[in-house]
């Protein structure tokens, strides 16, 4: 690989922000200079930073990218490439293909796939059936990033309803469990109290009174007791309610927390006030809230009872999204444009920049254990990203990377741009320019099993 070097930089890293170059021999950080306190060494390429920002590759912990069965939506290898365009630089990819990653056979197959495509570094969860208990105890937890329950509301056959397979998962040491918590027994007398009202032409407007407030605190509330019963090493996704928040710790450092939160970027981005405008692109599960419970969210950030940010990225066809309500899926695409998202709320002074990299980069690494990324330290990775923090850009079709070719984003104009992307030290993307020669790697995390 070589050498190379990032020079007069703003380094974002670790709660901290300086002037400084980064020189990287052979994919890792080599070392980190403080400017003016050293000169500067010869390197086989150079980066001029001036004027930018440099920070960790973002880690999306929470994608969809589709493939298998599913790639007509979305694959590997094109969403890895929207991926490495918005600052990402590893991902975390959901069961619920087609065949759905519930064995180890099928779970290594896409990681054979993405070795040959995917941009950007990755792993993949395991899902958890009622019946899968085997497939789950057989896993080498080095190598996975997690198992992914779907707790009350169901994806395929992935409900997991049975107390004692709950009790086996949560229970078995050494797992880190994500689920999906929305409660079934609330939602679907909601959706026949709407049926009731609206026939089969529900609106959009209806989501999250169906999917509702009370269903994500019910079923979140029943995972963290479980997890306290069992000392599980709990994460719970995508978090949409203020009254949740009330389950999380505040205090405890995150290394040592046993119970930890995502927020996707799109409950901190919209509220219920856009449904009008947006329809079903912004049709989620769970489901976009309240303007309250968006700043209730964002608050929770600040105060770290929220620990990491993710997209849910969940393409679908533009075409699909156009249909009724109970055809139309649910997700959006959302990681191309999550980091520029962000720094829209620093921009706006909600958010400081080092809160930012430590919930994007950061903490993914701290709560998945991730071997040597998520941070600029020397002999890691050197998984990067530099921003132009004042670049004006437009989302349009012209630019959008997804597959599907659409975002609920579009028309909108960010003040940030990320025009470099480094993966274990190879440059990805340059100023709109890919580097398809370079795949990222499987990741790996320290874990004591």
């Amino acid at each position: 690989m070589g050498t190379a070097l990032i020079k007069n930089g703003t380094i974002v890293n670790e709660g901290k922000t300086f002037k400084g170059s980064i020189f990287i021999i052979d994919g890792r950080i080599e070392r980190i200079i403080s400017e003016g306190l050293s000169p500067l060494p010869p390197a086989e390429k150079t980066i001029d930073a001036s004027g930018k920002i440099i920070i960790p590759g973002v880690i999306d912990e929470h994608v969809h990218f589709r493939e298998p069965g599913l790639i007509h939506k979305a694959d590997i290898s094109t969403e890895s490439m929207a991926a490495v365009a918005g600052g990402v630089t590893s991902f975390m990819d959901m069961p619920n293909t087609i065949p759905q990653a519930v064995t180890l056979k099928v779970l290594e197959e896409k990681f054979k796939t993405a070795a040959i495509s995917s941009l950007a570094n990755y792993s993949f969860y395991l899902g958890a059936t009622n019946d899968n208990l085997e497939e789950i105890t057989g896993a080498d937890y080095g190598k996975i990033c997690g198992i992914k329950v779907f707790m009350g509301s169901s994806t395929g056959n992935m409900l997991v309803s049975d107390p004692e397979t709950l009790k086996n998962i949560f229970s078995y040491p050494g797992l880190l469990v994500a689920v999906h918590s929305e409660d079934e027994n609330i939602i679907k007398p909601n959706i026949e109290k709407a049926i009731k009202q609206y026939g089969e032409n529900i609106p959009i407007s209806m989501h999250p009174l169906i999917r509702s407030a009370e269903a994500c605190y019910s079923s979140t509330k029943t995972a963290v007791e479980l997890a306290g019963r069992y000392n599980t090493r709990l994460h719970v996704l995508h978090v949409s309610t203020e009254r949740e928040l009330e389950l999380f710790d505040a205090t405890t450092p995150l290394a040592q927390k046993r119970i930890t939160s995502e927020i996707c970027v799109h409950h901190l981005v919209f509220s219920d006030n856009d449904y009008n405008s947006l329809g079903n692109l912004i049709k989620m599960n769970p489901a976009i809230k309240t303007e309250n419970d968006r700043q209730a969210l964002l608050q929770g950030l600040n105060s770290n009872r929220l620990d990491a940010v993710a997209t849910d990225h969940a393409p679908h066809t533009f075409e699909e999204k156009q249909s009724g309500y109970f055809k139309a899926p649910s997700g959006s695409p959302m990681i191309q444009h999550s980091l520029a998202s962000m720094l829209e709320f620093y921009h706006d002074g909600l958010l400081t920049l080092e809160k930012i990299v430590d919930k994007m980069c950061h903490a993914p690494a701290i709560i998945f254990k991730i071997h040597k990324r998520g941070f600029i330290r020397e002999g890691y990775f050197a998984d990067l990203a530099i921003v132009d923090m004042n670049s004006p850009w437009t989302v349009s079709t012209g630019n959008i990377l997804y597959k599907c070719n659409w975002s609920p984003l579009s028309g909108k104009t960010f003040r940030s741009r990320v025009t470099h992307t480094l993966v274990n030290g190879n440059m990805v993307y340059a100023e709109g320019r890919f580097n398809t020669d370079f795949k990222g790697q499987r990741l790996v995390f320290n874990r004591d099993v």
